[in-house]
């Protein structure tokens, strides 16, 4: 029985890369692209079955940051399938980034300006906003959207004697100094995308103290630096095209740069073809690219502790109960 795999995020930069290159590692699998625009499922849609005619790619509308999307989006999926083999926890926002130049300068005096570019770390803002579920809409749309499509699919994720395997797009930027417990909607500060991520570690963790017995299995990958709508949007235009011949040098010094959609996607290539019981839940895979273009995948452990990432479960289960709630009420 072919695979049946699940993308969210699917019309556009590292999801539309991975679904080609899915098509290329298993012709045969059922894939089905959840996306918020369809109009823009519908044209990758259209480019996948242009490769790959035989394929099998269904569309399936869901806004992660919209938790009525979600319950209605999980509700069709068990109408489809009696069971998911694989779900790339992809789709997410970064939205009105900006580039703190004030951080850029002190790391370069320093000398920490390697480090810094290579992660991100310090160097970018956003400002957020507050979804019609009354939720950070970063917080929302990155992790909790996510997390309740995988409640609500539960029984198609522990259902057979095959294992399914979760896999989350973390980042670079994932980092333990932008998250706290106190504020995991990260609500006060500015850096609501790094807390979204390193949340996005945290749960994956916890996901697997919690259910690798009933045969779910939970990943996280980061793509490396990858040039997509998400990044282009920091910097105008015309700053790009000075800075990108720099950025292809930085490969020289950082193996993060991964640069295209396709060499983004390698971790979770790499991952659909592992068997998840070998896998370390304490570890990130990501996806790195010599200076020469060459993709390999790189394992590193998260900077986690598995009490802190129980305890986030635990508040995130709360959280559920009290927004399935409202929604109920109405």
């Amino acid at each position: 029985m072919e695979a049946v795999v699940l993308v969210t995020g699917a019309s556009s930069g590292i999801g539309s890369a991975l679904c080609k290159r899915l098509l290329q590692e298993a012709p045969k699998v059922r894939l089905c692209l959840a996306c918020r625009n369809m109009q823009k499922a519908a044209a990758t849609k259209a480019v996948l079955l242009t490769a790959h005619p035989a394929a099998q790619v269904t569309l399936l509308q869901v806004d992660v940051s919209s938790l009525e999307s979600v319950l209605r989006a999980a509700s069709e999926i068990q109408c489809r399938f009696q069971h998911l083999d694989y779900v790339f926890l992809n789709a997410g926002i970064m939205p009105n980034a900006h580039l703190n130049f004030k951080a850029l300068v002190a790391g370069v005096l320093s000398g920490k300006v390697v480090h810094m570019l290579s992660t991100a770390e310090g160097l970018l803002t956003q400002e957020d906003s507050v979804t019609a579920d009354g939720l950070q809409k970063v917080f929302e749309t990155n992790l909790f959207g996510h997390f309740i499509l995988i409640r609500q699919l539960e029984p198609l994720l522990c259902c057979s004697e095959k294992p399914t395997q979760l896999i989350w797009t973390s980042s670079n930027n994932a980092r333990k100094s932008a998250f706290n417990l106190t504020d995991y909607q990260h609500s006060k500060g500015k850096e609501s995308y790094s807390s979204s991520k390193y949340a996005s570690d945290l749960v994956s963790v916890a996901l697997n103290k919690h259910f690798n017995k009933q045969g779910l299995y939970s990943s996280v990958v980061c793509p490396g630096i990858v040039m997509t709508n998400l990044t282009y949007g920091i910097l105008p235009s015309f700053f790009w095209k000075l800075l990108m011949p720099i950025i292809w040098m930085m490969r020289f010094i950082a193996k993060t740069y991964t640069l295209t959609p396709h060499n983004g996607a390698e971790a979770q290539v790499w991952l659909f073809k592992q068997k998840p019981e070998s896998l370390d839940a304490l570890v990130k895979y990501h996806s790195c690219t010599t200076l020469w273009g060459k993709t390999y995948v790189e394992p590193r452990k998260m900077d986690v502790d598995e009490e802190t990432a129980e305890i986030f479960y635990q508040k995130l289960l709360e959280l559920e109960k009290q927004v399935l709630a409202r929604l109920n009420a109405h």
